[in-house]
């Protein structure tokens, strides 16, 4: 009896010896795009890539023959969606990811569009946990998600920390976020770690909702920029894997020994992570990135498209009407100079609909996805636009306010598209007909526009001059951190953008696009 015994603790000695190892899945920026996004957002690397029947398809493959796996987000699960989703309070993308089998989700600027408080009870309908260890409600000072939650493998421990990018306020409106407070990523997670030893976690994941600006393929990390690279320059070494997201970008890096991922946005990718725990200790050994493409050549998968037929069908009504005709793609793409077909289209767009305005402005982030010629999973026909594709194209809903601001804030104003850094070296801001101007690439930031080259209706612009101008209301209350349409007086509210564009399509269609060029620069 007493060798057989031996035997048995020497075997499982042995077993514990070998290191565990744990397969992270990971998305970001999701946008509720269920169905196949459309356009330059629904490729990669010239791959038609995305929509959550093949994405679920392609995880379930990937998590087979694996004893632990994990999968998460990096926020932004939805949020700026496509009407089928949007249509519904976003239920139908939480349903998906209850269906796919997400695990946990950082949350995102997105996920506060229709505020906080919806945000919550969307956090009942999900059987995964949100994260959100930066985000504090004042009233309280509770964080308004758990800001951790610790994972069991065998014999060892792993966190994982979910946290929003700090500087909320210039990404969200005020009233999304009114009574939260968001505090430092790295400050947050750091102190987290004392707490997280004390229960016996050595190695820590983070999921976070910022990201960077990498130059290579998607699956390389060449020149990066951006806010993700201070963030873990000043990280705990504990921390050994960030999955990342919010620039739509993809990437695979090691930075400050700690691999750092991001799977671009709309489900497009997938990042697989091996991570390697020691048994002993529950120390990283190693942790190996890859960002897979979620090709459409996989067997779709039933419960998702089940899913998609559901809201299909009660949506089809209002989604499938034609509401106007183009000639060609309308990309959302930007030219050197930092200008976009549809952007231009967009700005023309709400400048009709303001009757009072000289000038329109609209901000290239609000802008989701292309207006594409091809037809829609609809079968509408090439060159129809349906409601579904304008939606799709502008889904926040946002009103358009009108405002006076005089020549020398417009010249502020635009000074202010180049204070961003390195990730704002070309001009952000769609504008509409009539209005043109160049700025010098390398000059100083306060000196970019060639403030005689700026003209308005074939005048030039005059600083005393009060003039007209309309935004969206996000960037009427200082959004992308344009202050000085916070300045504006005179503020009228209009009809919202997804209007006004609906009305464009409606009285000029065919639309042929616009190829004249309003912004030029100068080296």
């Amino acid at each position: 009896m007493k060798k057989i015994i031996l035997i048995l603790f020497l075997s499982n000695v042995v077993f514990a010896r070998e290191p565990i190892h744990v397969q992270l899945l990971g998305i970001n920026d999701f946008h509720g795009n269920l169905e196949p996004p459309m356009g330059s957002v629904g490729e990669i690397n010239g791959i038609k890539a995305g929509g959550v029947e093949y994405l679920a398809t392609h995880i379930k493959n990937l998590r087979q023959g694996h004893e632990y796996s994990v999968t998460v987000s990096a926020g932004d699960l939805f949020g700026a969606s496509p009407l089928l989703s949007a249509m519904f309070k976003e239920e139908p993308t939480i349903e998906a990811m209850n269906l796919l089998g997400l695990d946990l989700n950082a949350v995102g600027n997105h996920e506060f569009d229709k505020g906080w408080r919806q945000l919550l009870k969307h956090q009942e309908q999900a059987q995964f946990g949100f994260l959100a260890a930066n985000v504090v409600i004042n009233s309280t000072q509770k964080t308004l998600f758990p800001g951790y939650q610790i994972r069991e493998f065998g014999p060892v421990k792993v966190a994982f920390i979910g946290v929003v990018l700090e500087g909320m306020e210039k990404v969200s409106t005020a009233q999304s976020i009114e009574g939260l407070s968001f505090f430092d990523e790295a400050d947050t997670i750091n102190a987290l770690i004392p707490e997280l030893e004390k229960k016996g976690v050595q190695t820590i994941v983070v999921l976070i909702h910022e990201g960077g600006l990498p130059t290579g393929g998607f699956n390389e990390c060449p020149g990066i920029s951006g806010p993700i690279l201070d963030i873990a320059n000043r990280l705990s070494e504990q921390v050994g894997v960030i999955l990342s997201g919010h620039t739509h970008q993809a990437y695979n890096c090691v930075i400050n020994n700690k691999l750092v991922t991001s799977a671009a946005s709309n489900g497009r990718l997938v990042t697989e992570i091996d991570l390697v725990l020691d048994p002993q200790n529950g120390k990283m050994l190693s942790a190996q990135g890859n960002n897979l493409i979620v090709s459409r050549e996989v067997i779709k998968d039933a419960d998702q498209t089940a899913l998609i037929k559901k809201y299909k069908d009660i949506a089809a009504p209002i989604a499938n009407k034609v509401i106007g005709h183009v000639v060609k793609d309308l990309s959302k793409v930007k030219n050197a100079a930092g200008e976009s077909m549809l952007g231009k289209v967009l700005a023309d767009a709400q400048l009709e609909a303001s009757a009072l305005a000289d000038i329109a402005f609209v901000n290239p982030g609000g802008i989701r996805t292309d207006l594409t010629f091809a037809s829609s999973p609809a079968n509408e026909g090439d060159g129809n636009v349906t409601f579904s594709e304008a939606f799709s194209v502008l889904p926040f809903g946002n009103n358009l306010i009108s405002m006076n601001l005089n020549g020398q804030q417009i010249i502020e104003l635009l000074e202010e598209q180049f204070l961003g850094g390195e990730s704002s070296t070309i001009p952000i801001l769609q504008i509409s007909q009539g209005f043109s101007y160049t700025y010098m690439k390398n000059a100083p930031i306060h000196h970019k526009i060639n403030q005689e080259s700026i003209m308005i209706n074939g005048q030039g612009l005059e600083p005393l001059r009060i003039y007209g101008v309309v935004a969206n209301a996000f960037l009427a209350e200082g959004g992308d951190g344009f202050s000085i349409f916070k300045k504006g007086i005179n503020r009228q509210v209009g009809v919202s953008d997804i209007e006004a564009l609906t009305s464009y399509l409606e009285n000029h269609s065919p639309v042929l696009g616009v190829e004249e060029a309003r912004v030029t620069f100068l080296p």
